[in-house]
């Protein structure tokens, strides 16, 4: 999921181009060619450096080790990078806290005073006590000694006696699950292995959990199959958990499962991809029943979620004949779905976030992908805006139909997350926490732009810049992007853009195509075949900025990651021209082969496949590993994690490696390789302040840019 107090030591100036900023040649490790190819619809495409797809073998180990003794002896020659590390550890250095929740006679919060590798679990009977009186529940800094094993997710039981929570080490998706008693605050015996992409789901004294078998071979590039739901009774051993749900017709699906508040009823949710869901419910005091489906939704094309219920009367969030999203209600009894009614009808804005609040409903929108919020009636009729200070976005908003408040957080691009208590009689808002942080937030502002894309679409961008700053058609401007799986991107604090903000730098965000800001046909408009739509909307983003003699394309650099990491990869490699930076990070690359590793098959649904020979030919056109040629690419540098199994680091060493090959500028073609580490998630702050300070030296090394 995505916390710290110094004083200002230094100050970070945009500069005319330098001329100590020269580097030597690039002398990068010969990576060994073999003939390997594959035909694809009578197609011979040739992968010569397959072999880097076993990370786990000695001869890839070499090649990383190598790579990464190259990167580091160039960045060791650019003299701003220790003063870029020393800068961004001052900044990163303030207080950060979660929104509370409660559960039972407790609430729960997260801390971490600045610098902790991990955030801190805390637990008070007083919402409103000093910091120092809450009591430490759980610190995963003390888990390992190099801060890389991370918590996960946290379930409460109902009694607030016992606490599940899921751990995972270097980065990796695999999880354990482990408890502890809340009193004692010692753990219990109970570890549940193998766990992976799963809730916790409290039902009496165990839980409901996902999982796979154990794999038999690479528990980092396997693919994933044969996801299952168990129910595991507390002081039992994990071979003896009851197997609860599982569908050998379609070993690719995956399940979660979800108790409601009342433990009477669970919910199980089908998926094959990162979006559409199949639900199912049963009733628990009803013995051997079987699940009755809520909804009919054979191709996975909608979205389903339970937001909560009120004895028999269920409350569902919906894009089922709703793009933008609608809130249905319906009774569940007898094993029949009755009484269907729109509560929150579709509107002209995405409805992303519902829940039950004093028996009321609290509302969030997204209007152009920042948050508004508001509060209904049961019966959906309005009682009032909920006021939100200026461009931001809610996140983690916490209640229960039964308590008469909230708590959430907003997040903005110019200040770090603060937490608000909302009353729930009056819906007024108050703050209960703002961190201290050196930067200075008053001195910077954000304001929303429209262009139009290639096609004429219009999409929003929103710019981050200091005030009073004159564009001159020379201002470094850094364009960050992501554009798929119905995700959007909407303000949000991110503490190393910082850096570039103080330097004088415009910090850019557009909302792409395939991206969640508009609705559902908002996203299907950048999927598949349509991935194209993706590309060129970021495109004109930069096409944007310099029409508007904001900057030039000497000035901008690019970054994106996982399928952010693709988009960057796509626009080098297709207009190399664009940019003078490029940073593909923890990328999909490998477009005919994504789908062969761990998860990797569940985005076919936004990609398709290359096992079709409609999406292949679709795939091969943009691939970004297959579409680099001779040219002058702009210099990049390529980031992963050597554990990463989400998107597995095979497609950044192979991508690195030919662009080694191909490359005729004089621009680096480097790649970063964070050892012990995965695909982002969890990873400790030691290691997210030296990845992102040799981001930024990078860049400003390249953009030209100095520090004071």
């Amino acid at each position: 999921m995505r916390f710290f107090t110094t004083l200002f030591v230094s100050v970070l100036t945009a500069l005319s181009p330098l001329t100590h900023y020269s580097q030597s040649p690039v002398n990068y490790p010969e990576t060994e060619q073999g003939n390997v190819s594959d035909i694809y619809f009578g197609q011979n495409i040739k992968d010569p450096y397959r072999w880097l797809e076993d990370d786990r073998s000695p001869k890839t180990e070499a090649w990383v080790k190598e790579q990464n003794k190259v990167t580091e002896g160039y960045m060791s020659e650019i003299d701003i990078r220790s003063k870029v590390h020393n800068r961004l550890t001052e900044l990163w250095n303030y207080n950060k806290q979660s929104a509370p929740f409660k559960k039972g006679d407790y609430y729960f919060c997260y801390r971490n005073t600045g610098l902790q590798n991990q955030s801190v679990l805390y637990m008070s009977t007083l919402l409103d006590a000093s910091p120092e009186s809450w009591t430490m529940v759980l610190d995963p800094n003390t888990l390992s000694a190099d801060g890389t094993v991370a918590l996960n997710n946290i379930s409460i039981s109902k009694n607030s006696k016992t606490m599940a929570y899921s751990v995972s080490k270097a980065g990796s998706d695999w999880q354990e699950i482990r408890f502890k008693n809340l009193e004692t605050k010692k753990d219990l015996p109970d570890v549940i292995k193998w766990v992976k992409f799963s809730g916790v789901s409290w039902k009496g004294d165990g839980v409901y959990y996902s999982r796979y078998d154990e794999p038999k071979g690479s528990a980092f590039s396997q693919k994933n199959t044969g996801h299952k739901v168990y129910y595991h009774k507390l002081g039992t051993q994990q071979t003896n958990d009851e197997l609860i749900y599982k569908d050998d017709a379609h070993p690719d699906y995956n399940f979660s499962a979800q108790t409601t508040n009342d433990e009477r009823y669970l919910i199980i949710y089908a998926s094959s991809s990162t979006s559409g869901s199949l639900p199912m419910i049963k009733d628990l005091k009803q013995k051997n029943t079987k699940f009755i489906l809520l909804a009919e939704n054979e191709n996975f094309n909608f979205d389903f979620s339970i937001i909560d219920n009120i004895d028999s009367t269920f409350y569902l969030l919906t894009n089922k004949e709703a793009a933008k999203y609608k809130l249905v209600s319906f009774t569940f009894s007898n094993f029949q779905i009755q009484n269907e009614k729109i509560v929150l009808p579709e509107s002209n804005e995405l409805l992303e976030g519902v829940r039950l609040c004093n028996n009321k409903i609290i509302a969030d929108y997204l209007y152009h992908a920042a948050s508004k919020m508001f509060a209904y009636d049961l019966n959906g009729k309005l009682i009032q805006e909920i006021k939100l200070p200026g461009i931001c976005k809610v996140r983690g908003v916490n209640t229960n139909k039964d308590y008469n408040f909230a708590t959430y957080s907003i997040s903005q691009f110019i200040a770090p997350d603060q937490v608000y208590y909302l009353d729930a009689e009056t819906f007024e808002s108050r703050l209960i926490f703002k961190p201290e942080c050196s930067f200075e937030s008053d001195n910077y502002i954000t304001e929303q732009v429209f262009y139009r894309s290639k096609d004429g679409t219009k999409i929003p961008m929103f710019m981050t810049y200091k005030k009073g700053l004159q564009f001159n058609g020379e201002t470094p401007c850094f364009v960050y992007g992501y554009g798929g799986f119905n995700i959007s991107l909407g303000p949000e604090f991110r503490i190393d853009r910082a850096l570039f903000l103080e330097a004088g730098g415009v910090y850019c965000v557009p909302n792409l195509r395939g991206g969640g800001e508009y609705g559902k046909d908002w996203h299907k408009s950048g999927i598949k075949c349509r991935k194209q739509n993706v590309f060129d909307d970021f495109i004109s983003a930069c096409e944007y900025l310099v029409a508007k003699k904001i900057t030039n394309y000497n000035k901008i650099a690019i970054h994106g990651r996982s399928n952010g990491g693709l988009l960057i990869g796509a626009v080098m490699t297709q207009r190399p021209d664009i940019c003078k930076v490029a940073l593909p990070t923890v990328g999909v690359l490998d477009m005919l082969r994504f789908h062969i590793f761990t998860i990797g098959r569940a985005w076919t649904v936004d990609y398709g496949c290359s096992e079709v020979e409609e999406e292949f030919k679709c795939l091969y056109k943009y691939s970004p590993l297959h579409n680099i040629k001779e040219a002058n690419y702009p210099a990049t540098m390529v980031l992963t994690g050597d554990h990463d199994d989400r998107v597995v680091p095979a497609h950044s060493f192979k991508f690195a490696a030919t662009l080694q090959k191909m490359n005729k500028s004089k621009e680096p073609m480097l790649i970063r390789i964070d050892v012990n580490a995965g695909h982002g998630a969890g990873k400790p702050t030691t290691k997210q302040i030296d990845e992102f300070a040799d981001m930024w030296a990078f860049t400003m090394h390249h953009l030209e840019m100095s520090m004071n």
